[in-house]
């Protein structure tokens, strides 16, 4: 029997207040609503979904005498009933008054919830894990839409960057656990919807905000680098209403600026490997296989890596981060109401460092080492002598900035007491680009020829570079050496609308349904400048061709002072700093190359676009039941069909010239645009349940299947070939747009228990199982455009005459012997070990050029499970405590002992948080302990099939409110209070990557609210 849903005091009490009005910010973005039924038929539950319709009156039943809860009480309240009226598996955050939200920057606010996880850029959170699955499969949306992201760090990723958002416009973040018909897919970890408020729930209000911001790792920098000390925060809000609430607009607008430090010790370009103990080989790299020099050397079954350089860096960065948005509501009716809104957001980031660094060339006959026992022994010293080597100060000083624009309408009609439906369009754009005319990244190397005997110890927390007889600047002065300047672009635009409704049927229950059309438009633009001047140098005469005076000596310990091993007396501590844009003068004018210097998207090295074109069409049905215990449920599906084109720049070959033994460069023609297609469609089914056990205690249980798209790189159109082919072909790599995107079948569980207003104890299990995770293969195909001499008519001429096909010597030489003047020969005489020189091309009638192509196919499949804890508990006098635990579990593994390429899953880690709070009518305290283990960064480290391990890492954040009258508030928040470090290592502990600091940031602020 179908029944009234029941709908408890505390539920009506939370929607009465806070959740109210968050709920209702979902208004002008209805993606295909699935509408909630009133609290009198509770036809449905789902309160929290990102497309459901504004809750504008207030709820009946609602004893007019309650006692309003306010503050950081009220955001914990409306949080809890944001998950316990929500259909699947919810969590999030909301604001206990719009303008504070808990912390300034999204991501950090999202750590606080069980199984979400932050990437931190700059001392600052920028993307996002869930569950153990990596930004590019989580799915960010705007008021319901789906948003662009733009990156120059990483062109080819989907990875919504957080960082580029204030939070004072943000009234909650609703994070979607479980799949849902109802919400455009791409969150296999979860779909993460920000909300802002709007005008006509808002009402009449204004408030402005001040802060003053002190970075203190701004500090730890040279004078050159650093900003000031002091910088400025301000935001304001201004909401109205008029003619009776039937119109409303809302202008929002915030302006941050930070100044910080970022230095780090670092193994640059990574550790060189893995060998095998008994490995003899004259490349660099390896060990003296005889053990000439090696302490404890590895075993012959053991393996090792070497280190290729070692770098200090010290980084200072300054950021300007401008949001705003501005929202117009009409409403001539009460069924009837339309949205008009556009949003702003701009982030500037102007860079400078200082590098101090050496090159490892691994002489076998002139390197010492010690080493650790097998089976993954790593180097505990290293040292080479070497002489008159280069000692390299680099510099860099570039600056980026990204754009986001989104301009949006949303109507709602409520057409009949059974029927609603809704229109949703918004056109979007994310751009990221150089700002600055010495690009979007660089490097200038400087160098003093003079550095002899080279050591590293690793055997403290940051690596030490020794350098017993230090340098000579006297005897080589400073020069420019090597140096590159990139230019890049990127830009993705996201048209899409929306429709959709919401019937009710029966007494209890509701259809909703929806249909939907998104193109996404990816472009992206690369090109890097690079003078490879690196071990010469750019002057025979530095001390006059350089001006002396634009560099001026440091010492480098100074600014690794908490790191273990700073203080060591062999730390080589001299570091010479210099003026970026004087020494690039001075560079030009004596290279006389202003090109080499300047960089540039006029030939780029890639040049794609992508368009991506959905049509989505989902239903729901929902029902309550009528059962001794009470039941809802949620059956739905999602059907999508997705077209790619994925345009790229390519060169393509027109022909090799055979010039020696085992050298055939190839010839290009002019850069033409490639075009390829793919197409793929999914059905994805949803299933929710849930039943109260007691009015205070319920479980849940949600199937569901969703997906996550490719990388663009992994679907990009043209193919890049390479510069030199083999008598077997040319290899190349093209993406593949036919692929399928990544699809997960999970499961969830979930217990709670909900014993006051404001506390509740949890317990989620999931399971996913994930396939058609992204493989690489290699295809081979005729060129259509050029020839071979392998395999041609002199080729065949020179096996019949006896010679075999893999002695290209007897080859070559038996050609240009007997076919020279020939089309396609040209002997050029014999050489001193008596063969023939000469070029060999190929002729009509010769076999097309192989190509050798690596593209990508699905063929990877993975699971992961684990379980979340939550406890929340508010006391009665003020005091409460959150805390959270989550466990990630796969049984896919990276194998530190491997040697060749591996699949593993990334960002997996376990993850808890301890919130203390305390609060009255006057104070407000919040202190907010947040921990992430360890976890896998990356399969591989710059091009090797080495892996990459982010340490542990726990951060401190502290923040005071003070309301002097109803009016004014003062706050102080303190960011990172503990001044933790972050550190990253490959195969084993002692392999350090990077060791990065940060340090404590201060913000003392003030709000009026008029």
């Amino acid at each position: 029997m179908l029944h009234t849903k029941r709908v408890f005091t505390h539920h009506l009490n939370t929607r009465h207040r806070l959740i109210s009005l968050a709920v209702a910010s979902a208004c002008a973005a209805l993606v295909a609503p699935a509408f909630a039924q009133d609290a009198s038929n509770g036809a449905s539950n789902g309160v929290a979904s990102p497309n459901d319709p504004a809750v504008t009156a207030p709820v009946q039943g609602v004893a007019t005498n309650t006692v309003v809860v306010k503050g950081i009480r009220a955001s914990m309240q409306s949080t809890l009933n944001l998950k316990r009226n929500s259909d699947g598996i919810v969590d999030g955050i909301v604001a206990d008054d719009i303008g504070k939200f808990p912390d300034t920057n999204l991501a950090e606010s999202l750590q606080r919830i069980s199984g979400v996880s932050i990437d931190r850029s700059r001392g600052e959170g920028a993307n996002v894990t869930v569950r153990g699955v990596g930004p590019d499969l989580n799915v960010v949306l705007l008021n319901g839409r789906q948003m662009p992201t733009a990156s120059l760090a990483d062109q080819a990723g989907r990875a919504f960057d957080f960082s580029n958002l204030a939070s004072e416009a943000v009234s909650q973040i609703q994070v979607y656990k479980s799949a849902r018909a109802d919400t455009p897919p791409g969150g296999i970890g979860a779909t993460l919807n920000i909300m802002t408020g709007r005008p006509l729930d808002l009402g009449s209000q204004a408030s402005i905000g001040v802060k003053g911001v002190y970075d203190k790792s701004n500090n730890n920098l040279p004078g050159i680098d650093a900003g000031k000390k002091i910088t400025p925060e301000v935001s304001g809000l201004y909401s109205t209403t008029w003619n009776d609430g039937m119109f409303g607009l809302a202008v929002t607008g915030s302006y941050q600026s930070r100044n910080l430090g970022v230095n780090q010790a670092a193994i640059t370009n990574g550790w060189l490997g893995p060998y095998k103990g008994n490995t003899v080989s004259d490349d660099p790299g390896p060990i003296p296989a005889n053990g000439a020099g090696v302490t404890n050397p590895p075993k012959a079954s053991d393996i090792y890596l070497t280190p290729q350089n070692l770098s200090y860096f010290v980084r200072g960065s300054q950021r300007q981060r401008t949001n705003g948005q501005l929202t117009f509501q009409f409403r001539p009716v009460k069924e009837l109401t339309t949205t008009l809104d556009y949003t702003y957001a701009q982030n500037k980031i102007q860079t400078k460092y200082h590098e101090l660094s050496v090159w490892f060339n691994h002489p076998l006959n002139a390197q010492t080492s010690s080493w650790t026992n097998g089976p993954l022994a790593s180097p505990i010293y290293y040292e080479e002598q070497v002489k008159n080597q280069d000692l390299a100060m680099n510099g860099g000083n570039f600056a980026t900035k990204s754009t986001l624009d989104s301009i949006g309408f949303n109507t709602q009609w409520r057409a009949s007491p059974a029927l609603r439906l809704s229109l949703d369009m918004h056109h979007s754009q994310a751009k990221a680009e150089k700002d600055s005319p010495f690009g979007s990244n660089n490097d200038l190397a400087t160098v003093t020829f003079s550095r002899n005997t080279t050591g590293v110890d690793f055997t403290q927390e940051m690596p030490i570079l020794v350098i017993p007889g230090g340098a000579n600047y006297q005897a080589s002065p400073n020069q420019v050496s090597g140096s590159w300047f990139q230019d890049g672009l990127n830009k993705m635009k996201i048209d899409q609308i929306q429709a959709g409704g919401s019937l009710k049927l029966f007494e209890s229950s509701n259809l909703n349904f929806g249909l939907s059309h998104t193109k996404v438009n990816n472009h992206s633009v690369f090109q890097q400048v690079q003078r490879d001047t690196w071990a010469g140098g750019t002057s025979n005469n530095a001390g006059v061709d350089y001006d002396q005076s634009l560099w001026h000596a440091d010492t480098i310990s100074q600014y690794f002072s908490k790191l273990g091993g700073s203080g060591d007396p062999r730390l080589y501590n001299q570091f010479m700093l210099f003026d970026f844009a004087k020494v690039r003068d001075n560079a030009i004018k004596v290279t006389g190359d202003q090109a080499g210097y300047t960089p540039s998207l006029a030939n780029p090295s890639f040049d794609r676009t992508t368009i991506e074109k959905t049509k989505a069409l989902y239903m729901q049905f929902n029902t309550d039941w009528d059962t001794a215990l009470p039941m809802h449920t949620g059956i739905g599906f999602r059907y999508e069909k997705t077209d790619v084109a994925s345009t790229g720049l390519a060169k393509l070959p027109v022909g090799v010239r055979w010039i020696s033994q085992n050298e055939l460069p190839v010839d290009f023609g002019n850069q033409v645009f490639q075009t390829q297609h793919g197409k793929y469609s999914n059905f994805l089914p949803t299933v929710d349940w849930d039943m109260d056990v007691r009015s205070d205690l319920k479980v849940r249980a949600s199937y569901g299947v969703s997906i996550g798209r490719p990388r663009y790189d992994q679907i990009q159109g043209g193919t890049t070939y390479s510069s030199t082919a083999g008598v077997t072909g040319v290899t190349g790599s093209s993406g593949n747009p036919a692929l399928t995107p990544v699809k997960s079948k999970n499961l969830d569980l979930s217990t709670e228990w909900y014993y006051t207003k404001q506390s509740m104890v949890s317990l989620g299990l999931f399971h996913k199982d994930l396939s058609d995770y992204a493989g690489q293969t290699v295809v081979t195909s005729p060129s259509p455009t050029a020839l071979t001499p392998v395999g041609g008519a002199y080729w065949k001429a020179a096996i019949a005459s006896g010679c075999v096909a893999t002695d290209t010597n007897c080859m070559r030489d038996y050609i240009l012997k007997n076919f020279n003047g020939q089309p396609g020969v040209t002997s050029k005489g014999i050489n001193g070990e008596g063969h023939y020189t000469g070029t060999i091309t190929g002729v009509p009638g010769d076999p097309a050029l192989p190509y050798q192509i690596t593209t990508y196919i699905n063929q990877k499949k993975a699971s992961l499970k684990g379980a979340e804890v939550n406890w929340q508990h508010m006391f009665s006098n003020g005091l409460g405590f959150q805390a959270n635990y989550t466990y990630v579990k796969s049984d896919l593994k990276y194998d530190n002992l491997g040697t060749g390429n591996q699949f593993a899953l990334v960002g997996l880690s376990n993850s808890a948080n301890l919130v203390g709070i305390y609060e009255d009518d006057k104070w407000s305290v919040r202190l907010a302990y947040n921990w992430r283990g360890e976890f896998l960064a990356n399969v591989a480290d710059n091009g090797k099939p080495n892996p990459q391990y982010v340490e542990p890492y726990g951060q401190t954040d502290l923040s005071i409110g003070y309301n002097v009258n109803k009016n004014l508030s003062v706050s102080l928040e303190a960011i990172n209070l503990t001044d933790s470090t972050q550190r990253t290592h490959g195969r084993s502990d002692q392999q350090v990557l990077q060791v990065t600091t940060g340090g404590p940031r201060y913000m003392l602020g003030a709000r009026y609210k008029f």
